[in-house]
Parts: C-alpha cells; sequence; structure tokens
C-alpha cells in the first residue's frame, strides 16, 4: 500500500473512535451518557494508539495530523512529495470517520434535543471563548505533542514512525491536564474534518457548525507543531 492510504485507514479508525467516544458520553439514552471528561479523553487516547498502530502497519508514518506532516516537511527530511496525499488522506479520513460515527449512533443523534452537544460529537468549542487565550492554548498543547513524539519516535526511523503507545499515553496526559480550556483539538483534520461532515450530513435539529471558532483549532495546532520541532531541532 502507498503510505497514504495507511494515512487514510488510520485516521478514519482515529476519528471514528475519537467522536464515537463524545457521542457515547453526550448523547441522549447511550450506555455511556453523562460517564464524563476521564472516559473521553481515555478514548481518544486509545483511538490514537489503535489509528498510528494501524497507519504504520499499512505502510504510513503514523502521522494522522496535518500539522505534523507540514512540520516534518520543513524541519526534516520527509518527503515533500508525500504532503498533498497525506493532508488530502488525512481529512478525508476524518471526515469518513466522523460519517461513521453518525451512522453509529444514528438513533441517538435523533433523541439528542441540544444542537450543542450534536456539535461537540463532531468538533472542539472553548469552554471560555477569547480569541487569543484559546489559540495559545491550541499552540502550547501542540507544540507539547511534537516535541513528545519525536523524543519517542524510534531511532532507525526519526521524525516518521511514532510509536504508537507512548504518543497514545502524551495524548492522555495532554487531554487530561490541559484539555479543559478548549477541548485539546491538537490536529487540524481532528476538528475541520468532522466539523464539515456535521456541516454536511442531515442532521435533525444540528444547529449551526460554529465555523467562527474553526480557524483556531487549525491555526493554533499548526502553528504549535512548527514550534515544536523548532524547538526539539535546538534540543
Amino acid at each position: 500500500m502507498t503510505p497514504a492510504i495507511g494515512e487514510f485507514i488510520g485516521t478514519i479508525l482515529l476519528i471514528t473512535l475519537g467522536t464515537g467516544v463524545v457521542a457515547n458520553v453526550l448523547l441522549s439514552e447511550s450506555k455511556g451518557q453523562n460517564s464524563g471528561w476521564i472516559v473521553i479523553t481515555l478514548g481518544w487516547a486509545m483511538a490514537v494508539f489503535i489509528g498510528n498502530y494501524v497507519c504504520v502497519k499499512l505502510g504510513g508514518s503514523g502521522h494522522l495530523n496535518p500539522a505534523f506532516t507540514i512540520g516534518a516537511a520543513l524541519f526534516t527530511d520527509f518527503d515533500k512529495a508525500q504532503v498533498l496525499p497525506y493532508l488530502l488522506a488525512q481529512f478525508g479520513g476524518a471526515i469518513m470517520g466522523s460519517i461513521l460515527t453518525w451512522l453509529l449512533y444514528y438513533s441517538h443523534f435523533e433523541k439528542t434535543t441540544d444542537a450543542s452537544l450534536k456539535l461537540a460529537v463532531f468538533s472542539t468549542a472553548p469552554a471560555i471563548r477569547k480569541t487569543i487565550p484559546n489559540l495559545i492554548t491550541e499552540i502550547i498543547a501542540t507544540a507539547i505533542l511534537v516535541i513528545a513524539a519525536l523524543g519517542m519516535s524510534q531511532p532507525q526511523t526519526p521524525f516518521v514512525t511514532i510509536d504508537a503507545l507512548p504518543i497514545a499515553l502524551v495524548v492522555l496526559a495532554i487531554g487530561l491536564c490541559l484539555g479543559g480550556p478548549t477541548g485539546y483539538a491538537i490536529n487540524p483534520a481532528r476538528d475541520l474534518g468532522p466539523r464539515i461532515a456535521h456541516f454536511i450530513l442531515p442532521i435533525q435539529g444540528k444547529g449551526k457548525s460554529d465555523w467562527s471558532y474553526s480557524w483556531i483549532p487549525v491555526i493554533g495546532p499548526l502553528l504549535g507543531a512548527l514550534l515544536g520541532f523548532w524547538i526539539y531541532g535546538l534540543l
């Protein structure tokens, strides 16, 4: 398989499981309704582990994150010809994964009357909406993710293959410790792909897709990834 196919399949798994745990916690009459933040963060961490592991096994690099791919292309010898296929695979996989979550929880979307909860399954939103603090949160959290990921990469394949379990634990730590202000997107595809799916899917009573906030979980992780690569290079 081409590396982009691995990224596509891995991102589908990441987003299906990640948005799936949010749906399980938030949507009405789900078995996991109201089970809380720890369940969400643990579910996302396991989604990262599974998506990353499968991606690498299928020939991908385990990025699953456009910000990491762009950072690798700019700061390392990562093949720049792979950037566009990777980005298309990651965003496409994110849209597909969130559509699968909608199909899985279709009846629960119908039972849920709160439009904000339906949107929260797909995309992040700040607890306190302030542009600069929200942007800074995403930058710092993503920089920490990138520095940790680079530090945990296998020596024989630096900056490319991220060890699946250690990086999942990093994502768990970020969610538990830094996820309160913005919901820790730390990945442009994770937020924008599902937000697009929310916009196009025929979800009854879904409300608006909050496009006014949508640029922060894209630009913040991108800037954070570049900062993380730069700091790691200095170190």
